[in-house]
This record gives structure tokens, sequence and C-alpha cells, in this order.
């Protein structure tokens, strides 16, 4: 099963009893943003997911700004709304991705595989004449458990680690700007990882919000490798949720294997004691 579906592929499917659908849409700097748009209007059946509700664990003011949510409290938040071994899942946002490919990746982290982004999200839905419903769903609870992936993401003092050992090179989903240091408007301290290169994760998306074509993002990531195995590259951002974005390019590249930092920049730049980069990639 591709990651993707396109809302064309989706709509016939509307209808059937084994599809679950998250609306996933947010807005950092409004964060009751897509629980607002969600009950203006929504896919037909979806339930609402929020990014630091739902698909986050709580902060600490040393551990980023999105945590990944405790494995077995999210399983049981998504079995509340009848997330069970035969559903097929579709995720999407309004924002290219960028919070439904969290979904995706954290579904996944959980054991659940079958599990898709809308492609190009809303937008792409509306163009296809897609309907929007503004009713909440009634959900039949599962007893669904999860198996967790531990071996998909790095903590920060394997980071710290890496920084001599080297094992495996960072790839930072955030803007150029922000990678460099400059226009910093998220996080109290600008730059980036030493040693890490740089990958905006909107690259991935063609013109019209939805992803490239397979072979396109394949070329654009194998160059970036460089020859560097992906097994060997982990990816941040500034806070582990555009970085999903990058596993999901390169899940369609066909190039897995790649694992994710959740702290990302927002928890490394948390203790001062860490070094700090500035500059573009090199």
């Amino acid at each position: 099963m591709s990651a993707l579906i396109s809302a064309q592929a989706l709509l016939p499917l509307l209808d059937q009893p084994e599809l679950l659908l998250f609306d996933c849409r947010h807005d950092l700097s409004q964060p009751e943003a897509g629980r607002q748009a969600y009950a203006q209007g929504h896919l037909p059946g979806a339930h609402f997911l929020h990014l630091d509700e739902d698909l986050s664990g709580p902060k600490t003011g040393r551990n980023g700004r999105h945590p990944l949510p405790d494995a077995q409290q999210l399983a049981s938040r998504l079995a509340g709304l009848g997330l069970d071994t035969g559903r097929r899942v579709v995720v999407y946002d309004a924002q290219g991705g960028m919070y439904a490919a969290r979904a995706w990746w954290l579904l996944r982290w959980l054991g659940f595989s079958t599990v898709q982004v809308l492609d190009g999200g809303l937008p792409a839905w509306l163009r296809a004449g897609g309907p929007l419903s503004t009713q909440v769903p009634s959900a039949q609870a599962s007893s669904w458990q999860p198996q967790p992936q531990a071996a998909w993401s790095v903590d920060a003092d394997t980071v710290l680690d890496n920084l001599d050992r080297q094992d495996f090179v960072l790839i930072d989903a955030r803007a150029p700007g922000r990678f460099a240091g400059e226009g910093e408007t998220l996080d109290p301290v600008a730059g980036h990882i030493p040693g890490a290169l740089n990958r905006f994760f909107q690259l991935n998306l063609d013109v019209d919000g939805c992803f490239k074509p397979a072979e396109q993002l394949r070329r654009e990531w194998l160059a970036l490798l460089d020859g560097r195995d992906v097994h060997d590259t982990v990816q941040q951002c500034g806070s582990g949720v555009t970085a999903c974005h990058n596993l999901l390019a390169l899940d369609l590249a066909g190039l897995p294997g790649s694992r994710l930092y959740p702290g990302s920049w927002s928890e490394w730049c948390a203790d001062a004691n860490r070094p700090v980069a500035r500059g573009a990639s090199v």
C-alpha cells in the first residue's frame, strides 16, 4: 500500500466500513485553529486529532515543543476512536501534509501499517469536489494494542554522542533561514546541530501542494545523501513534526529506514551545554 492516497481514489471509499479518517489540521501560532476548522467542516466521518493533545506528549521545558506521546496512551486514544486490525486509516491536514505526516509516522511507530496520507490534503479534496460535513461521528471503541517500534527513534544523548562517533548524519527539515540561524521565530536559540544537513520539507511538494513524483523525490534525496546509506541518517526539524514529512518522502522515494530525532532542535537548544552551529548547509 502506498503511503499516499489521492482525493480521487478516496472519494469512492467514503462509505466503506473499514475506512477511518483523522483530521490533523493545526496552526503552530494558533493552537485552536485546527479544532475550529474541523468544526466548520471536515471530511465526512473524520475524527479530529490535535497535535499538542493527541500527537505529542507532555512538555517539561527540556524535551522539545512536541515530544513523542506515550505509546500506550496514544494507542488507547486511537482505539477509542475505532482503530483496530482490519481498519484502513487515512490522515489529512490542509498544510501540505506537515501534520498528517506526523500522524502517519506515529501510527506506524505504534505498529499499525495500513495508514495513508491524503495527498494535497483538504485543498486537493475540495478541488476534486469532495464533500464536507460538520457532524462529529460516533466511534466504536476497540481493544487494539500497539507494538511500538523503539528502534525508529533516537534521543538527545545518542545525537550528542554521535558528534564524535559520526555513525549517522542528521537531516534537518526546517527552512534554510532557520537552519542557518537567521530569523528564528519559534525557539529561543538560533542555529542547528553541528554536522546536520538541510532538506526543507516543502521541497518534497509540487506547486499544487501534492507530493512530487516518487522518481523525482528519489533523485533529489539520493543527491542529498551523496552515497550515504539512508539507514545511516536521522531526520529532525524544530520539534519532530516536519521531520516526519521527510520520512514520508523517503518512503515514497523507495528509501525507507531512516530514523527520527523527536526532540529535534527545540530539545537540543534547551541545554546550553550542547553545541550550536550556524550558517548554511555544506
